[in-house]
């Protein structure tokens, strides 16, 4: 479901692997009883027509049914206790000129993509509360 990577995409605005998520998120959030019934009613290819026209933006993922929401929500801190630093420490480095200076282009280069990827977690963490 969630392709070769094992990870979702997430933008600003929303979701960039809206389809992978909209179904890992439907399946993780069934009892075995609705994913046996879904299985029998080859349910897979009747959503198609039904994902296609369902963007998961920031609105809608603020909408999501409870189950969803906490399954986001705790795959979020998990991911962010991935990373070293939190995101308060990434941002007082990118503030402190003088110790971010002393990084290699390279390091300077790591600290803003994970500064990036932090805050649009965070974000999608105070989307699912």
């Amino acid at each position: 479901m969630v392709g070769e990577e094992g990870a979702f995409v997430l933008g600003w605005d929303e979701v960039l692997t809206e389809e992978e998520l909209s179904m890992t998120l439907k399946v993780l959030c069934m009892s075995e009883e609705e994913f046996k019934e879904y299985k029998e009613q080859d349910g897979w290819e009747d959503d198609s027509e039904e994902e296609e026209n369902s963007t998961l933006s920031n609105e809608a993922l603020s909408r999501l049914k409870a189950p969803c929401k906490k399954l986001l929500y705790d795959s979020v801190l998990l991911t962010l206790e991935s990373y070293g630093a939190d995101l308060k420490a990434e941002q007082d480095l990118l503030n402190n000129k003088e110790a971010y200076e002393k990084l290699s282009r390279r390091e300077q280069q790591a600290l803003h993509v994970r500064y990036g990827q932090k805050r649009i977690l965070h974000q999608l963490l105070e989307l699912v509360q």
